[in-house]
């Protein structure tokens, strides 16, 4: 396989990559609490959420859902416009909980006055992989026919034990259908996927990635592991930390090398880490190493290491891993 695919020179399918090929520069995603919750709080599915949990984790001081789309969407611009003084274009990143989670007539209303702020070319919604429906489906694919939209599923794993420890309230099953279904209306598809679960061995976590090549996505977000503070992960881990594996950051990068060297190469990669602010985390990690840092780290490892995103990719007919 031919390096650098993606007409750079980064050896992986980078997020900043795609948009310059697909827009011609700089595109910042704009976060934004729309007061959405979630079926496995809410009492229909569950209460509590899943067990890794915190949404208050990663939203952003100015993303409260108390204020109006608008409101916060221009908050985030000025808050952005600190650091990316370039960017014009705007995602409106709906990222808080489950965004698809209402009637298909509320969403019309929220994700409309979202696109009719100047500047915002499209959305991303972070959801469920069971929070969609047929009719949500083809109301998203009418507006990716003249807006950039975005359909992010929460995977996390693929094995269903995992899932179910974790108390997630769907299995794998659910996230290929939903997955499937949107890509076939030619949505742009997402995924999230977790690293450092409960009971997975590291050669386990390594074998998801064949799975998800195989499946119809356009990009990824990796993210190990963090334990914060009052969460019931975070208790079992005290309870039983034998059963977890938490990288430190040399075998993170290690690891994560073999994860991109196997990735289906046209998959974009947003991320290869999740990152918190300190006070949240209950188990102190990787200290004060940003992300970018990480980032700087993975890249020096890949061009020692002479190896890209899909040498070792080999497309098959696997199927999602189904472990009851």
């Amino acid at each position: 396989m031919e390096k650098y695919f993606w007409g750079d020179n980064r050896r992986f399918n980078s997020y900043a990559g795609y948009f310059v090929r697909t827009f011609g520069g700089r595109v910042q995603k704009v976060s934004i609490d729309a007061g959405f919750t979630c079926p496995n709080r809410d009492g229909l599915l569950g209460k509590g959420g899943c067990t890794y949990c915190d949404n208050s984790s990663f939203n952003p001081s100015y993303c409260l859902p108390q204020k109006s789309v608008t409101e916060q969407i221009a908050e985030g611009i000025e808050f952005h416009a600190r650091r990316y003084r370039r960017a014009d274009r705007f995602l409106a990143y709906f990222q808080a909980y489950s965004n698809t989670y209402a009637r298909t007539e509320q969403l019309k209303t929220i994700y409309s006055e979202a696109l009719e702020y100047p500047g915002v070319i499209g959305l991303v919604i972070g959801t469920r992989p069971d929070c969609v429906d047929a009719e949500k489906l083809d109301y998203l694919a009418e507006l990716s026919e003249k807006h950039h939209i975005v359909l992010e599923y929460g995977v996390e794993s693929c094995y269903d034990r995992t899932l179910k420890r974790i108390n997630r309230k769907h299995d794998f099953e659910c996230s290929r259908r939903a997955i499937e279904e949107t890509a076939a209306r030619g949505i742009t598809t997402g995924i999230h996927l977790m690293f450092g679960l409960p009971g997975e061995t590291v050669r386990e976590m390594l074998d998801e990635i064949a799975v998800i090549s195989e499946l119809p996505i356009h990009s990824v977000k990796f993210h190990q592991l963090q334990l914060l503070k009052n969460t019931e992960i975070t208790k079992e881990y005290m309870r039983s930390a034998s059963d977890f594996h938490i990288f430190d950051v040399p075998e993170y990068i290690d690891f994560m090398t073999g994860v991109i060297e196997k990735l289906r190469p046209d998959i974009v990669v947003e991320r290869i880490a999740g990152e918190v602010p300190p006070k949240f985390l209950a188990v102190p990690a990787w200290c004060s190493l940003r992300n970018d840092q990480l980032l700087a780290l993975f890249e020096k490892n890949l061009e020692i290491r002479d190896t890209w995103q899909g040498r070792l990719y080999r497309s098959s007919t696997a199927r999602p891993i189904i472990d009851g």
